[in-house]
């Protein structure tokens, strides 16, 4: 195997030209179709509140096209991929490029190197756009897609529990003692374990000690009956600090930013297993970018005229698919403790590495 990697300056500007073009290409016709598929089920909810109209719609396109393009940038490699190595060996390029004396792997190179440089794109972009994007959106929906005012510090999914009662909340911004609950639940349990009756308020406000529910309404689950309650203080063993680490949304926060949220929880002795694995994810997601031009190799070598390219893009095409499955099991798996985080963020990357590197050395080198 020759160790120059890139032995012709003019053939790595036209491979990774070409795969550039085709990655843009495919990452547009996703996002474009997705987000239509996406603005038919939630366009509704948002005409739906007073004074939406088409501003609003513009404005949930803009907030979830980052999202979208996040997401689905690594498989828009993949079928770009796909994609530029069969249109090479059909137009029998890859012969060419063998015959001059080029390896599988320098013919590769290009693609590997533009997508790496791809990944690391896709890694400021997830910080600077998509983070923020994902945390407006998220209180915006939280609050139904009424105003939420810019730059607010909102935050949503709020899951707490005071001895075996629990408190809940759609969304929460401020800080400190002036720290507002909005859509909020109170779940008080009898003895036996069983939820004796709920407390459903729009807002609530810190007590010192306790929360204060305004405007609330009691639903008594024995007496099946339900009544309108003016004030009510509750969870009074809940501080505005637990609140603060109760509400971190490892998507809406940056890489740096969920390290610190970390070094909170584990200050605090909480639980941190969920929020390592999306922080290796942060790093581990946008560079798998770069297996997808090593798993889709299979589709440049083989005899065009052989009959086997289609069976070739589709063997390339399951394994990146594959890749996906696997890393979000492993992701899944982490979340919930049953793998360590570093070890669910990075294992498939690693097992898909050897795996495409094995598939190219035994059929090429």
């Amino acid at each position: 195997m020759q160790l120059d990697f890139f032995p012709s300056r003019t053939l790595t500007l036209y491979l990774a030209k070409l795969f550039v073009v085709r990655i843009l290409a495919v990452l547009v016709m996703l996002v474009l179709v997705l987000l239509m598929l996406d603005l038919l089920s939630s366009t509704g909810k948002i005409l739906a509140v007073p004074g939406n109209g088409q501003a609003e719609i513009w404005t949930y396109a803009t907030l979830r096209a980052p999202q979208l393009v996040a997401r689905f940038l690594p498989y828009s490699v993949l079928l770009a991929t796909i994609i530029t190595l069969v249109g090479l060996n059909q137009n029998s390029e890859v012969i060419s490029m063998k015959a001059a004396g080029l390896s599988a792997h320098q013919i590769l190179a290009p693609l590997l190197l533009t997508a790496l440089i791809v990944g690391v794109g896709s890694f400021a972009f997830n910080e600077r756009v998509v983070t923020r994007a994902n945390a407006t959106l998220k209180a915006w929906d939280a609050n139904e897609f009424r105003k939420v005012p810019l730059d607010s510090g909102t935050r949503t999914n709020l899951y707490l529990t005071d001895g075996t009662n629990i408190l809940s909340a759609a969304s929460v911004s401020g800080t400190g003692a002036g720290t507002e609950l909005t859509g909020v639940t109170w779940y008080r349990r009898s003895p036996t374990g069983a939820i004796a009756d709920q407390v459903r308020a729009e807002r609530a406000v810190y007590a010192n000690p306790g929360w204060r529910l305004e405007n609330a309404e009691r639903f008594d689950v024995a007496g099946a009956r339900s009544e309108a309650v003016s004030s009510e203080v509750v969870a009074s063993q809940i501080t505005p600090e637990q609140v603060a680490l109760g509400s971190v949304d490892a998507d809406a926060q940056s890489f740096w930013q969920l390290r610190q949220s970390i070094a909170d929880y584990e200050a605090a002795g909480r639980r941190t297993a969920e929020l390592k694995a999306k922080w290796w994810h942060k790093l581990a997601g946008p560079l798998s970018s770069v297996l997808m031009p090593l798993l889709g190799a299979v589709a440049a070598f083989g005899l065009a005229r052989s009959g086997q390219v289609l069976v070739r893009a589709a063997i390339g095409m399951a394994l990146g698919f594959a890749y996906f499955v696997v890393d979000n099991a492993a992701l899944a798996m982490g979340n919930f403790g049953g793998y360590p985080p570093l070890l669910a963020a990075w294992a498939p990357f690693v097992l898909f590495a050897l795996i495409g590197e094995t598939v190219l050395i035994r059929t090429e080198e």
